[in-house]
């Protein structure tokens, strides 16, 4: 039995992009030791990289969405099949184009998303009504 009794999210994706990112900044290190710009823009070359790398294993199903997954699924080899679709809430599958759109906050909060019918009586006075009397003159000189 694991001495924790939730997911910490180690992934394929992770550990990947952490591997990766540690390579580039040690490299950016040897570029601050050995003042070489070559090296500098090297190392910083990896790091960005490592974001790509990490970005695409989370959309190929190498990675894990945002929140509270089952039991079942935490295990950091298991590939998560909705990835597909995108996960609500996740920044990468929006900059990919995927995730589900935000919900409304009248949703959210359980109004109902049907628009809601104002009677005549409550909508106010209708523009094309107003007498021209009581039209405000125009400013100026």
């Amino acid at each position: 039995m694991s001495a924790h009794q939730y997911d910490e999210g180690h992934t394929v994706a992770g550990w990947t992009g952490f591997a990766v990112v540690t390579l580039g900044t040690v490299v950016l290190g040897l570029g601050v030791c050995t003042a070489s710009l070559a090296i500098l823009v090297g190392g910083l070359a990896i790091v960005v990289v490592s974001v790509l790398v990490t970005w695409t294993l989370h959309l190929t199903g190498w990675g894990k969405p945002p929140g509270l997954r089952p039991r079942e699924q935490w295990g950091w080899r298991t590939r998560d099949l909705t990835a597909r679709a995108g996960h609500p809430g996740c920044v990468g599958c929006r900059l990919a184009g995927r995730g589900r759109k935000a919900m409304p906050a009248a949703e959210a909060y359980g109004a109902s998303p049907e628009p809601v019918a104002v009677p005549e009586s409550a909508a106010g006075p209708d523009f094309a009504e107003v007498p021209e009397s009581a039209a405000v003159p125009p400013s100026g000189p």
